[in-house]
């Protein structure tokens, strides 16, 4: 009976992804409604994927399909800066049909685009072309026991060994590490000069001293895993921009990207209010659909605010940088926050509208509920946005002549 059940839950999943091209149109361009359609077969060809795999191997898969779809491409654009409402638009979709592929793709841009903004001739040719066909796999080596938030603190270090480096420390909590085949590793060359002293560097998967730990088990599937680097040697052709300038690269990657963690969040409220709405009006008790009980109707209308003010949150500040704004920390953090906090409030209701169905396994909001913890927390806490925020105005109202 549950597995019927399930089943009966699955319409909207054959419906495809909504996005929000479709009604939000005048804040994007032609090609963008273009893109939005593209991501159809996509989300598609990957739900099959999952539905018929698991662990590493899927993972692969999944990179490699969004290769063939030409997505990576909008990381490194042949000319101009990167499209920011693109990368929403892909990552509302994906978000809608799969947490995990949503997390494969974004973190093979954080694996790519400090390639593709300081790389070398050399360093494209052999790490980004590959990746941005789905041909490998890339990944970012920041975060450490002690240093999330605090990028600062890290302690891996590097040290300089004749014509190369050697780099020691731990890495955790690395997304796509354990199939990663390269992964931009930030380590400390002068611990002295504190944040001044980070250096990038592209590590291969087979860099004599590096160990990739096995996968970490998370509440929700999840490509992530651990690296121990012990001596680990890279040559000096493998330091990606200038010693030093590692705390810029990581934060200005960062930067790009996490306007883009809102539209995540979107894609997967988009899911469970449809998935809930869907299910209110075809439950029945009393005689009657639930969606005709006035607090079904309120759950359902608060839902649909907070999805659209999530929506515009994170497109107006998308807009402003494909459109020339210099920085865009203040509208980032604000769309970062909001939706991601939103999501999970929508997420919650749609599971109480589903009532037992809501916790069982194979039910969509059952994998959402789990799927959109994460995106409180990576790339800057809800707590951080919140510093954020109100530092840039209180620096506004000091500019001003506050007292």
């Amino acid at each position: 009976m549950i597995g019927a059940v399930i089943e009966l839950s699955r319409v909207v999943e054959g419906r495809g992804p909504s996005c929000s091209t479709e009604d939000l149109g005048f804040l994007f361009a032609e090609h963008h409604l273009a893109l939005a359609a593209r991501m159809r077969p996509v989300v598609a060809e990957i739900a099959a994927l999952e539905a018929n795999g698991e662990g590493d191997a899927t993972a692969r898969a999944t990179i490699a399909a969004l290769g063939r779809a030409g997505l990576f491409q909008s990381f490194a654009p042949s000319t101009g800066p990167i499209d920011l409402r693109a990368l929403c638009v892909v990552r509302e979709a994906l978000a809608w049909g799969s947490g995990s592929a949503d997390s494969l793709f974004a973190v093979q841009g954080l694996g790519c685009y400090p390639l593709f903004a300081h790389g070398t001739a050399a360093q494209k040719e052999r790490f980004l072309a590959p990746a941005l066909t789905g041909r490998t796999v890339a990944a970012f080596g920041l975060t450490e026991p002690e240093a999330g938030t605090d990028v600062a603190s890290l302690q891996t270090v590097a040290v300089r060994d004749g014509e190369g480096w050697r780099l020691t420390g731990d890495k955790v909590f690395i997304s796509n590490a354990p199939v990663a085949d390269h992964v931009v590793v930030f380590a400390n060359a002068d611990p002295s000069q504190g944040r001044k002293g980070i250096t990038a560097f592209v590590v291969p998967r087979d860099a004599p001293g590096l160990e990739v730990s096995a996968q970490i088990p998370m509440v929700a599937d999840h490509s992530i895993g651990s690296l121990t680097l012990r001596d680990c040697r890279v040559g000096d052709d493998l330091r990606l921009g200038e010693v030093g300038a590692g705390f810029g690269i990581a934060m200005g990657t960062l930067d790009h990207f996490r306007v883009t963690v809102g539209a995540a969040a979107v894609g997967m409220a988009r899911r469970a209010l449809e998935e809930a709405v869907h299910r209110a009006s075809v439950r029945k008790q009393f005689g009657k659909p639930i969606a005709e009980q006035q607090q079904i109707q309120g759950y359902l209308a608060d839902m649909r605010a907070e999805l659209d003010a999530s929506r515009l949150l994170v497109l107006r500040a998308a807009l402003l940088k494909d459109t020339g704004a210099a920085q865009i920390t203040s509208e980032a953090a604000i769309a970062k926050m909001f939706a991601t906090e939103a999501a999970q409030r929508i997420i919650d209701r749609a599971l109480q509208i589903h009532g037992g169905l809501g916790v069982v396994r194979g039910v969509a909001v059952e994998r959402l509920y789990r799927e959109v913890r994460a995106l409180r927390i990576y790339e800057g806490t809800t707590e951080i946005q919140r510093v954020v925020i109100a530092t840039r105005l209180l620096q506004a109202e000091k500019q001003r002549g506050g007292t």
